[in-house]
């Protein structure tokens, strides 16, 4: 087959080099990709968005089957453009992964389905957000409706941290995704996620991860697109696992079948594993970036097979298999992420940091700049090294990481920490 993957950060380059090894595949390419996607696959400077292009590319080259990496194509219709087209797409179409795309239409969905999660007020002006979270009390999370790779939560301690954090949303700090706000309970527990791979109907779950979303050491500081991962997660449990395809997934994923727009491709639920039972924080439309990036050197079935799998309603008979081994991704990232940051600086050391047994190096946000390696983005690179325990996979991580020659980046020194 010939397969073009939509994207060009860790989470793209790790869909590829797990495609690579497909014994499916007869070419793949990556729209755009970067400088380490170059080793996997043929890169194409065109925009995820630009969506006439990626269709005349697939037209020009025969492209059989289309893998959509990030959120915004996936909400803004890119699957359903490729399958009217003749061109079969992994992921869901808008309808579904306005799922992700609007938390306001998410927690609605939560309420119509029975699926647990934090007492929520969905508001489009000040006075209304003013009048819950006066109701409601602190502590808060205020969260922007649309997609806003990850930056647009706040977790207000304070009344007056809820409000300030609406007023700079609602007066355009992060564009048409702040127009309208969610404002939540902070629910009190630990953060995991669970996986699954959904064909419309079937819900076959993944192996199990967790990230780390705070820019500093011991969860601190504000929240990134994520600063490293690690599979699997202690925290969920086989039980855990099921509770939350039974209570959370699945009736999201019958919700949606129902109301007409059938959700096929990855779901990525966010939890909060409360005293009452896991509810649900967030969905994500697609694999998580950086937890790809530690399921995928797990992976031992064809993921070129599965995601065929769920594409065609075909997951009740699929069966994957995984590695015993843990993974951790360490990510770093330019300095001054998430706030600004400068690019162009020169990256070296990363041939030396995946001579290392079982370590990859997944590249996020890089170029080419003649003969080197340069930044071009904030979270730039993922240092991701397999190991017998958690604890194992994160000394070799970080003795990657010392190998790599950056001084105008940084990364978090305990990644696992959790699980070690």
């Amino acid at each position: 087959m010939n397969v073009l993957v939509v994207g060009s950060g860790g989470r793209e380059h790790a869909l590829c080099w797990r495609l690579a090894a497909s014994p499916l595949l007869e070419s793949l390419w990556c729209a755009p990709g970067n400088a380490g996607i170059e080793n996997e696959a043929r890169c194409v400077a065109i925009d995820p968005m630009d969506f006439d292009g990626l269709v005349a590319f697939c037209r020009a080259n025969a492209i059989d089957f289309v893998v959509v990496g990030p959120e915004a194509p996936l909400v803004a219709g890119l699957v359903d453009r490729l399958e009217a087209d003749g061109i079969a797409a992994f992921g869901p179409r808008a309808a579904a992964a306005r799922i992700e795309g609007s938390k306001g239409f998410m927690k609605d969905l939560c309420v119509r389905c029975g699926v647990p999660t934090a007492a929520y007020r969905h508001v489009a002006s000040l006075a209304d957000a003013e009048a819950f979270i006066a109701a409601q009390g602190a502590p808060l999370a205020v969260k922007v409706d649309g997609l806003a790779a990850g930056k647009g939560v706040v977790l207000a301690e304070t009344e007056d941290e809820a409000l300030e954090a609406a007023r700079a949303a609602l007066g355009g700090a992060f564009g048409e995704a702040g127009a309208t706000l969610v404002i939540e309970e902070m629910l009190e527990g630990e953060e995991a996620s669970y996986f699954a791979l959904v064909d419309g109907e079937t819900v076959l779950p993944l192996e199990t991860a967790q990230d780390h979303k705070a820019v500093g050491d011991g969860d601190t500081g504000p929240n990134t697109g994520g600063m490293g991962a690690y599979s699997p997660a202690p925290a969920m449990t086989p039980e855990l696992c099921e509770e939350a395809r039974e209570r959370i997934v699945a009736p999201l994923v019958r919700g949606l079948a129902a109301a007409g727009t059938p959700y096929a491709g990855v779901f990525y639920a966010g939890l909060m594993l409360t005293a009452e039972g896991p509810k649900l924080l967030e969905v994500n439309a697609r694999f998580g970036d950086p937890e790809c990036q530690v399921l995928m050197p797990r992976l031992r079935s064809d993921l070129l097979a599965a995601l065929l799998a769920a594409r065609d309603g075909e997951l009740k008979d699929f069966d994957l298999r995984w590695h015993d081994d843990a993974a951790l991704c360490v990510v770093l990232a330019a300095a001054g992420y998430p706030g600004s940051y400068e690019k162009g600086s020169t990256i070296r050391g990363i041939d030396a940091a995946e001579a290392l047994d079982g370590v990859s190096v997944f590249h996020a946000g890089t170029a080419r700049a003649g003969a080197d390696i340069a930044a071009a983005g904030g979270r730039v690179l993922g240092v991701t090294a397999l190991g017998e325990t958690v604890a194992a996979a994160q000394a070799r991580a970080y003795e990657a990481v010392g190998r790599i020659d950056w001084p105008e980046g940084f990364c978090r020194g305990d990644i696992g920490w959790r699980a070690v």
